[in-house]
């Protein structure tokens, strides 16, 4: 997918996608199975969320699944079977260009500058969980389940990023457990634990997270996406370290345009338009 302008020129084959007022919506779109991810999907997610990296008319994401469920992870025929037949091959390669492939996705969506928001119906498991876990923030439903269930098809919690992102999200004892268990969370454990920022009613679900990222979309978006990058960026730094480089990354945000719209909104009495710049 080559870099564009606006968000409507991107035009997904194996997800929904669309453009309402500065917010993206990606449906995974295959409800028939609980939305599996493909060989395909996944290339065509990263594509997306690297082009996000130079579109202009979208400043959120929300990435949801179709008819109730959010992602049952990769296809069993599509991927799961194919892996199979390479590791009876001895195609060691072809198995690390595969994991490679998926790791790509998560530093698609940590590099995108937009923020993403998950918001989680139903079944949410292994790679699904990977992309709700990718994402900046995630709301889900009390009968949502999510389940890094990796070591239930006899391979590692290590997948896509799982062992530095989650322990970071929900704590580390939490994450072992779930990791080596490969156990289900229901939505309440989910939130209880940090996995979910809230829990929302599964009829209200798209309401509330097209509502957030809506405020988020018409905040200062060049600013939010300097947040992302120091949040994602600060993970391997000392604490004067990132106290160092955050001076850096917000004089650059004392140099945009939306820092002085904030201000003269501040002496005008009202309310400033930002425009991300």
């Amino acid at each position: 997918m080559k870099s564009r302008t606006s968000g409507s020129a991107i035009k997904p084959r194996h997800f929904r996608w669309s453009v309402s007022d500065l917010v993206a919506t990606i449906t995974l779109n295959r409800p028939e199975r609980k939305n599996p991810l493909t060989l395909e999907s996944y290339r065509e997610l990263t594509d997306t969320f690297v082009a996000l990296q130079t579109i202009r008319d979208v400043r959120a994401v929300v990435i949801t699944g179709a008819e109730g469920n959010f992602c049952s992870g990769g296809d069993v025929h599509d991927i799961i079977g194919r892996l199979v037949d390479m590791k009876k091959a001895n195609e060691r390669d072809r198995l690390l260009e595969f994991t490679q492939m998926t790791g790509d996705l998560v530093k698609a969506m940590r590099a995108c500058p937009q923020p993403i928001i998950a918001a989680v119906d139903g079944i949410c498991v292994g790679a699904g969980a990977i992309l709700a876990m990718a994402s900046d923030i995630r709301l889900g439903t009390e009968r949502s389940k999510v389940a890094f269930l990796f070591v239930r098809v006899g391979l590692s919690g290590a997948d896509m990023g799982a062992c530095a992102i989650l322990p970071r999200i929900i704590g580390y004892g939490r994450a072992s457990e779930l990791l080596f268990t490969g156990r289900t969370m229901n939505g309440i454990e989910a939130e209880r634990w940090g996995f979910y920022n809230r829990i929302c009613s599964a009829e209200g679900l798209m309401a509330e997270a097209g509502e957030l990222a809506g405020t988020l979309a018409h905040g200062p978006s060049a600013a939010h996406a300097m947040t992302k990058r120091c949040l994602h960026d600060e993970w391997s730094m000392s604490v004067n370290e990132a106290v160092d480089y955050e001076a850096r990354m917000q004089a650059e945000c004392m140099m945009t345009d939306d820092f002085e719209r904030a201000y003269k909104g501040f002496v005008d009495k009202k309310p400033p338009v930002f425009e991300g710049d």
